[in-house]
């Protein structure tokens, strides 16, 4: 039996767009997306409880995450998923589940 490639989460979001000012980016997209499918999939029902995931959760995803920052705040991961474009996320979220 031949075994599939291995495809990460950064496979799947390396086309959406990050909209936000380069200057200002104080945190890697990926990380956030990262962070917050792996929170959601855990339970995670808010930005509060993805943040408070990531924060527990720290030294494990920093195993696999840069976190240049540490963990981004609920008020961080709000923000960027508001500016996400909705359509972009679904279509690299479905490439990941299919």
């Amino acid at each position: 039996m031949k075994l599939r490639p291995k495809i990460t989460i950064n496979d799947h979001f390396s086309e959406l767009e990050d909209p936000r000012i380069e200057r200002t980016k104080r945190h890697k997209l990926i990380d956030i997306i990262t962070i917050s499918i792996c929170a959601v999939i855990c339970g995670a029902d808010g930005w509060k409880d993805i943040e408070l995931y990531g924060k527990c959760k720290y030294k494990w995803l920093k195993k696999f995450l840069e976190l240049p920052n540490g963990i981004p705040s609920h008020d961080t991961f709000a923000r960027v998923f508001s500016l996400l474009n909705p359509e972009q996320l679904q279509q690299c979220f479905l490439r990941g589940i299919m």
